[in-house]
């Protein structure tokens, strides 16, 4: 096996009593445990396409190289990609594939014109994710690798995927714990969420984009606005000024009921037009960089 930095040896290390998200379940997954997120050691891809559906300055003329993992380990009731994040049979939705033939698949990406890879919910994934990108980078990968994440990460495995990241895109679901629970199942998502962006803007600073006007660095963070102010939104944006103070944010208003919301009738509803660009409208006020 190729010598892995210690960095990516230590993210490997710690799905042995899994502690790669705050879950931290313990369960060893390299003897074919599941914890919350329901995947084993070695990472399930649903699909890799280029993708012209995310922020602009993601896309360009040949789009964002997305690789799509299976599972999450959020639990989200209004979850739209909940066929691939909460499949009843992962195998059913996605196949394994090793570090190795990830960095095939983030180069293959390049090769076809991407702007950068993106890794969709990669967060029960790091360690597999991290060697990916070091055999990548030593086969000639050059655009920016993209961290696309629910939000609820681990400060000790963010600390180890410094260096390898050159833009993070997470969510920020709730400024509400209650909400965090009801919705996602873990009480701790406000105060998990914010710590984890102030440490990937300590990583990588403000979005920072090339001459073409596609990122390069930065942070990027999407925020989805729920019907009836169910996240708190405003106080989203309050948070994300303190721990991140001139970060990009998109505040988005595509929420539909999805998944299992139907069980929650304050999900029922839509969020309207007016509502999302008041909000919008806050953030910059608040000294945001607005991509939407």
């Amino acid at each position: 096996m190729t010598e892995m930095p210690e960095n990516v040896r230590a993210l490997r290390e710690m799905i042995r009593a899994c502690r790669l998200c705050p879950r931290r379940c313990g369960v060893d997954r390299t003897a074919g445990q599941m914890g919350a997120c329901q995947s084993g050691a070695e990472a399930i891809v649903a699909s890799t396409q280029p993708h012209f559906g995310e922020e602009p300055v993601l896309v360009g003329p040949g789009g964002s190289g997305t690789i799509f993992f299976v599972g999450c380990n959020l639990a989200c009731v209004f979850c739209q990609n909940y066929d691939i994040s909460h499949p009843a049979d992962p195998a059913a939705v996605g196949k394994s594939c090793s570090p190795g033939g990830i960095a095939e698949l983030a180069m293959d990406l390049q090769r076809r014109g991407c702007a950068n890879v993106n890794f969709v919910t990669p967060t029960h994934f790091a360690h597999a994710v991290a060697e990916a990108i070091v055999l990548a980078r030593r086969a000639g990968l050059t655009v920016p690798v993209v961290y696309n994440c629910g939000g609820y990460e681990s400060l000790e495995a963010l600390r180890f995927l410094d260096g390898l990241v050159e833009i993070y895109m997470p969510d920020f679901k709730y400024a509400d714990p209650a909400a965090g629970l009801e919705y996602s199942g873990v009480a701790d998502y406000p105060a998990v969420a914010s710590a984890a962006m102030a440490e990937m803007y300590r990583q990588v600073g403000p979005l920072a984009t090339d001459g073409a006007g596609l990122a390069c660095r930065g942070l990027l963070v999407r925020h989805l606005v729920l019907p009836n102010d169910l996240a708190a939104s405003y106080r989203v944006i309050d948070c994300l000024c303190s721990v991140a103070p001139g970060a990009a944010v998109n505040a988005m208003g595509q929420y539909r009921p999805a998944y299992q919301s139907g069980k929650f009738s304050q999900l029922a509803g839509h969020v309207g037009g007016a509502e999302i660009r008041a909000l919008r409208e806050y953030a910059a006020w608040q000294g945001l960089r607005r991509v939407d």
